[in-house]
């Protein structure tokens, strides 16, 4: 295979990859990388002294330097583009062909078809992924399982517009080198995606459009805006024909997000509440500052806890006073044989879609073909006709700093239960994680990388600042390893001892371990688990 020069593939080339990792796409990833990776470890770097900050006394608060820009009514956001005019429901999942398949006849108005928590970084996804997006696009897709059944996309019903989650800035992508340099993983499934699917997109009426995670500051985001126009400069697309909505699920952008809007306004699809995540965020901003930032049981931070409220209810405010979408939070429930099971958490989605629909968001997101008509009919039952909500402005809002901030308050305890199920959720997710599969249904729950790194969090919090259960009983390290020996046994005797041999359990316990015992806070539990992956 010929490669542009100063570019290297280290991963095997199987049937087809040749199709994504063209010249062209190869080339793109080659100038991204040269003009904008420097900067990216830049603002990596800068995370890192905000952390120290904290840990001193520091704390979050609006911008002053960027004050203008929240004073300044005059601007707006570019308007909706075609297919995220109305996106009352979405639905989230990995790229494989099944997944695939079935988010595209779900009903969903958007798929969030994901390369990033609900995916892994194993080689053949990343690239197969591509391919199957493809294949989708190009209604060439189907898939046969295991069993003998077979998916195919359907003729009558309207196939939910592709929205693609590259990895965040922090992830890099081992098997495509730059200059002898690993490359950003973000920046890779961008740059795959566009080259081989924008163009695509474009002559159906549409265009490659995307979400973007993990992001602290405006800077960041400010950073993918250069990436977008340089590619669409590479590529001759005109400026403002790639869209992206952006997951306010990072402590700190959450002061920003006017900011975050503004840099992006001429491709900006607007933003997204992740819940998981924006919890995974707070423990570690100030995961050193004691009960100030002290979470109970994560089943128990509801999104009605004041924080969060306040949080929500200014994410709406900001995209509406821009022109942009607010999109809800994720109903990670997954439809059970147990009909008590589903009716209850049935009606616990709808209150909480409908919540959402009533504080005025445009639309929410679902991880289940099963659940998008719960969705649907909260949302259709505020909005009617009309395909969004942005007209409603929400003035009534006024969120200070204070109440972003106010952790404390949040009602709950820290259990035994809670840590057992952290503890549990945590090293299930990363053996199916690290064999390649990065959504697993979990206790009827859909589980990704937000909820293992929530779920390992916790554990270091707790560990770490001396709580105390409502047992009585006080987190340490001698009771949080005879709970993952005690866990590990009752996983072993439910899955069975072929099952078991044959999987990746030794590393999971070992990864969650590693990561929820360490005397330092890892950043991240998926950067040594990617390590641990070929």
């Amino acid at each position: 295979m010929d490669t542009p020069e100063g570019i290297e593939i280290t991963g095997p080339m199987n049937d087809r990859f040749d199709e994504i990792l063209s010249p062209r796409a190869l080339e793109l990833v080659g100038l991204l990388h040269r003009e904008l990776d420097g900067r990216r470890r830049e603002l990596l770097a800068q995370r890192g002294k905000r952390i120290e900050e904290f840990a001193a006394g520091g704390t979050l608060d609006f911008l002053e330097e960027t004050r203008r820009i929240r004073e300044d009514d005059s601007w707006k956001v570019a308007e909706p583009a075609p297919g995220l005019v109305d996106r009352r429901v979405e639905i989230t999942g990995p790229t494989d062909r099944k997944m695939t398949i079935n988010a595209l006849n779900s009903g969903a108005k958007v798929w969030l078809a994901d390369h990033e928590d609900a995916n892994t970084p194993l080689w053949e996804n990343v690239i197969g992924g591509q391919l199957n997006l493809r294949d989708a696009i190009d209604g060439t897709i189907d898939f046969t399982s295991p069993e003998g059944k077979s998916y195919a996309l359907r003729d009558d019903v309207e196939h939910a517009t592709i929205v693609v989650r590259p990895r965040g800035w922090h992830l890099p992508e081992k098997h495509i080198l730059v200059d002898g340099q690993q490359t950003s993983g973000g920046l890779v499934d961008f740059a795959l995606y566009l080259v081989t699917s924008g163009q695509k997109q474009i002559d159906r009426g549409m265009g490659p459009y995307f979400y973007l995670p993990k992001m602290e500051s405006h800077r960041e985001a400010r950073l993918w805006n250069d990436a977008f126009n340089l590619a669409q400069d590479f590529l001759g697309i005109p400026r403002g024909t790639i869209r992206a909505t952006v997951l306010i699920e990072t402590y700190p952008a959450a002061f920003e997000m006017e900011e975050i809007l503004y840099e992006l306004r001429e491709h900006s699809a607007g933003l997204n509440a992740g819940r998981w995540d924006y919890m995974f965020s707070v423990i570690k901003s100030f995961r050193t500052r004691g009960k100030e930032f002290l979470l109970p049981d994560r089943n128990s931070v509801t999104m009605t806890v004041p924080f969060m409220r306040a949080y929500t209810e200014l994410l709406v405010r900001t995209c509406h006073k821009r022109g942009a979408h607010a999109i809800g939070g994720m109903a990670a429930f997954i439809p059970s044989k147990d009909p008590e099971i589903n009716e209850a958490a049935f009606a616990k989605v709808k209150d909480d879609k409908t919540r959402e629909a009533n504080d005025g968001f445009d639309g929410s997101w679902v991880a289940h073909p099963g659940m998008v008509e719960v969705c649907r009919e909260a949302f259709t039952a505020v909005l009617g006709d009309r395909p969004n909500q942005i007209d409603k402005l929400r003035e009534d809002v006024s969120v200070t700093a204070a109440q972003l901030l106010d952790v404390a308050s949040t009602p709950g305890e820290v259990t035994e239960e809670g840590l057992r199920a952290n503890i549990s959720v945590g090293i299930q997710y990363l053996e199916s994680w690290l064999r390649g599969s990065g959504a697993v249904g979990i206790n009827n729950l859909m589980e990704d990388a937000a909820t293992a790194e929530i779920s390992r969090s916790q554990v270091w919090q707790w560990l770490h600042n001396d709580v105390e259960l409502s047992n009585g009983h006080r987190v340490t390290r001698e009771l949080v390893e005879s709970i993952i020996e005690s866990e590990m046994a009752s996983i072993r005797e439910r899955v069975g001892e072929d099952a078991f041999a044959s999987g990746r359990w030794d590393d999971a316990r070992a990864t969650f371990t590693e990561m929820a015992l360490a005397d330092e806070y890892p950043d991240f539990l998926t950067l040594p688990a990617y390590e641990r992956m070929p």
